[in-house]
């Protein structure tokens, strides 16, 4: 089942329709608020990322040093090229803006097309204004347009939280416990995305479950439902008891209401650009491509690992030094902490941290384990006692996983990645947990952006193994970015 949009409109013009499905299609259709905020959201992100790409090439053709007629017929071929392609890319789909990371993934596409067909011109011509406009322009623009959107996210982000505007509303079809699941990652994660209004149990009755929205027992009263609340969206939560059938009718019904209709997928750790599909005669088939372990994007991974590392710890060397100082003056013992982890393919490495914890640590943890506040193979406690006054403030703002950088540029860890295992508890791994080790383990993750310490372990295993088969250039770049923002407001740090 696809989104239903503007085609079904102009389908069921021209579609022989009888009985009661004539009856149907002849409701008057209800205009759901979200779909009317997104478009004019649309029309905002098309001005701004037109405005914003003028801008750049305006600004970029003042500053060469001399300003020719080629050189302004070439600015302005980029430009219509440009603006062209993030149309063509769908960089303003409703079904991307405002979560995840395809919406900053396709722009960056969109662009990279655009520099690679200006690199062809520079080849053929050898102009000096092709090769500014390649080595100037596009990663300005980029930036700019990246910036931009970011921006925009924010202000949906604020709009969502402050006023509860901006957010489709929808309502949540299914079965008892894949509503709750559903419902309960939607209220966790979604952001400026999903807003839940009802839910219809494809049950005999409403479970007693206390919500905020109304809650409805059998299918027949969905459109009901639709219309008193508003929903723009409706989500089929998983299996319906009368199987695929029930769904296609379920979009048949909604059709008078132009609402969309969103499957949960039962792959539950397969995320989207991983999944394509294709129709064949009638039979729609679904792709799902094979996780990336080694090749081509392992390669881009771990230059930008070898790059920014480098670039990092070159520029945090002053940091390094005084963070040393200041634990060096504190207790007695070494200024780093070196400990055993497990990196990719189960092989040991040693791990680089600053010491934060008073120098015999490990021997006082005995006395403390019947106030183990983490799994039983991982210890946490809020309030440890062994953690010494700088190393709280340090762990708080993540400084004492600098040195990790060091991991990084040797190649034991990379930038972004699964949380770095002890020994123990990969022995106590079991069935596909394993997985974890397919890559290699992050100073930061899904974990450290997802709540920390804060995290229950099977949440923890589930993050890591979602990264693992799903992880991409760009959603490591949005990862990062995320981790300074948590790092500068911490949450579940101890």
């Amino acid at each position: 089942m696809t989104d239903i949009d503007d085609s079904f409109d102009a389908a069921s013009r021209w579609w022989p329709v009888t009985g009661n499905t004539a009856k149907r299609i002849n409701h008057s259709v209800v205009q759901a608020p979200a779909r009317e905020w997104r478009r004019r959201f649309t029309w905002r992100l098309t001005a701004t990322d037109i405005f914003t790409i003028l801008t750049v090439c305006s600004a970029s053709l003042l500053l060469m040093p001399t300003i020719t007629r080629p050189a302004t017929l070439e600015m302005a071929m980029v430009f219509v090229l440009w603006t062209t392609l993030l149309a063509l890319y769908r960089t303003r789909s409703l079904q991307r803006i405002g979560a995840g990371s395809m919406e900053y993934k396709r722009v960056i596409d969109a662009t990279a097309v655009a520099a690679g067909w200006t690199a062809m011109v520079v080849l053929a011509t050898g102009t000096f204004e092709a090769r500014w406009i390649l080595m100037v322009v596009f990663p300005t623009g980029l930036a700019a347009l990246l910036m931009e959107r970011w921006l925009w996210r924010r202000w949906l982000n604020r709009q969502s939280i402050t006023s509860g505007r901006y957010l489709s509303q929808v309502v949540v079809v299914g079965r008892d416990s894949d509503i709750q699941y559903v419902t309960k990652r939607l209220a966790q994660h979604s952001g400026s995305a999903y807003k839940v209004v009802g839910a219809v149990y494809d049950e005999d009755a409403v479970p007693g479950h206390g919500a905020s929205y109304p809650q409805r027992a059998g299918l027949g009263v969905l459109e009901s439902v639709v219309a008193s609340t508003g929903a723009d969206a409706v989500i089929i939560a998983g299996g319906l008891r009368a199987g695929n059938e029930a769904i296609r009718d379920l979009g048949w019904r909604l059709e008078p209401t132009r609402t969309q209709v969103i499957l949960v997928s039962s792959l539950t750790n397969v995320a989207g650009p991983r999944i394509r599909m294709r129709p064949v005669e009638g039979l729609p088939l679904m792709h799902v491509d094979l996780p990336n372990f080694d090749g081509g994007h392992h390669v881009v991974k771990r230059t930008m690992d070898i790059v920014l590392s480098g670039l990092a710890l070159l520029v945090l060397t002053p940091v390094y030094a005084l963070l040393a100082l200041i634990v060096k003056k504190d207790s007695k013992g070494p200024a780093f902490f070196v400990q055993q982890r497990v990196g990719r393919s189960g092989e040991f490495f040693k791990m680089y941290k600053f010491r934060s914890m008073v120098d015999d640590a490990e021997a006082q943890r005995a006395t403390l384990e019947n106030q183990n506040e983490g799994s039983e193979h991982l210890f946490k406690m809020k309030d440890d006692p062994r953690v010494t006054k700088p190393g709280r403030w340090m762990r708080k703002y993540s400084l004492d996983e600098l040195p990790q950088l060091f991991n990084v540029l040797k190649g034991d860890m990379s930038l972004v990645g699964p949380r770095p295992p002890l020994a123990s508890e990969v022995a106590r791994y079991e069935g596909s947990t394993e997985r974890r080790l397919y890559i290699k383990p992050g100073v930061t993750g899904l974990w450290q952006t997802r709540g920390r310490s804060d995290l229950p372990m099977d949440e923890s295993i589930r993050l890591d193994l979602y990264y693992v088969e799903n992880w991409s250039v760009t959603g490591d770049i949005m990862i990062m970015w995320q981790t300074l923002k948590v790092m500068i407001k911490p949450e579940g740090a101890y």
